[in-house]
């Protein structure tokens, strides 16, 4: 079920399981995952693309493996907010998830994606990490990004509420 508000995802979400973080891409899906505390994001791996009914396999192996309860789809809005074509690509690839057996009873929900490859570039070249490491990995930062700034936002609606 796609969420709109990180606030329904939350509420959604079922006690002491992980969440996913997707950075959805033209060739490739960048994979992070977190604890069942939903406090730390981890980058795990970088699907390459192929065609939606293999990648939604992958996808779904991965969820199973880790009991992942919800996934977190980083939304490439245009840096004045607005949604262009790439955002259109991600939620219709979040719908057509939603519509799989696998993902049916899954909370889906968007996160602004906006300059988290740049926080990811950055983080890897502070690390001194080769150009062809960082091409290798960087989806998967980048999902990490994605994933941990949705969840230090689940933490503050968990201690308002």
């Amino acid at each position: 079920m796609i969420h709109e508000t990180i606030e329904d995802f939350t509420a959604a979400l079922p006690p002491l399981r992980a969440v996913a973080g997707l950075d959805f891409g033209e060739k490739t899906v960048g994979v992070a995952v977190s604890d069942t505390f939903l406090s730390i994001a981890t980058p795990l791996e970088t699907i390459r693309r192929k065609k939606f009914g293999q990648d939604a396999v992958a996808l779904a192996a991965i969820t199973e493996a880790r009991s992942i309860a919800g996934l977190v789809l980083g939304l490439p809005r245009n840096m004045d907010g607005s949604e262009g074509p790439r955002c259109q690509s991600t939620r219709a690839f979040a719908r057509n998830l939603s519509h799989l057996p696998a993902f049916a009873d899954m909370p889906i929900t968007f996160w602004d994606e906006r300059l988290s490859t740049v926080a990811a570039e950055r983080a890897l070249l502070e690390a001194d990490t080769s150009r062809r490491r960082r091409a290798e990995v960087i989806d998967h930062v980048a999902a990490g990004y994605i994933l941990q700034g949705a969840l230090d936002r689940l933490r503050h609606i968990r201690e308002v509420s």
